[in-house]
């Protein structure tokens, strides 16, 4: 089977999951959903640092995936200076079958969404400006920015547009 990878990055309350779980569900059965969330505070509840053991299941889960199913979206703010290898290795894994995307917003665009999802409640603007990372690309060849000027809608049919 030929696999497909779909990375998608960015600061929280950006929108990742929001558009990862809704490719998933378009995507259909044996879409594989590796969510940094998931593996790192509820499969393994460890702390977001250099070298946590999150890195490499990440990794391993994706890894799995290929040629297993024939989707597989890695989802989640993966910091480039902890995760960046990782990813490119998975990038280079899928060939030309990987499709990368950076949500590069605004803070305060990144607060509006924010505010308007059920999880304001477990934290607030203070922790998202400690946890604010700008400008944290990858650099990869064919890299999509998703941008505060596109909607929902918008960032969706452009992630779909690109895997057809």
């Amino acid at each position: 089977m030929e696999s497909t990878l779909i990375i998608l990055r960015g600061n929280s309350g950006s929108g990742k999951t929001t558009i990862a779980q809704r490719l998933q569900k378009h995507l259909g059965h044996g879409t594989l959903l590796v969510s940094q969330d998931v593996i790192r505070r509820n499969m393994l509840m460890v702390h977001d640092r250099e070298g946590n053991p999150s890195i490499d299941l990440t990794r391993q889960i994706a890894e799995y995936g290929k040629g297993t199913c024939e989707f597989v979206i890695v989802e989640g703010i993966f910091n480039k200076k902890r995760y960046g290898d990782m990813l490119k290795g998975l990038i280079k894994l899928y060939d030309d079958k990987a499709h990368t995307y950076y949500f590069d917003l605004s803070f305060e665009e990144t607060v509006r969404r924010h505010n308007m999802r059920d999880k304001k409640i477990d934290f607030g603007e203070d922790s998202l400006r400690a946890w604010w990372n700008p400008n944290d690309e990858l650099g990869v060849e064919g890299e999509t920015l998703l941008t505060d000027r596109m909607s929902e809608e918008e960032v969706w049919e452009r992630v779909l547009g690109q895997l057809k």
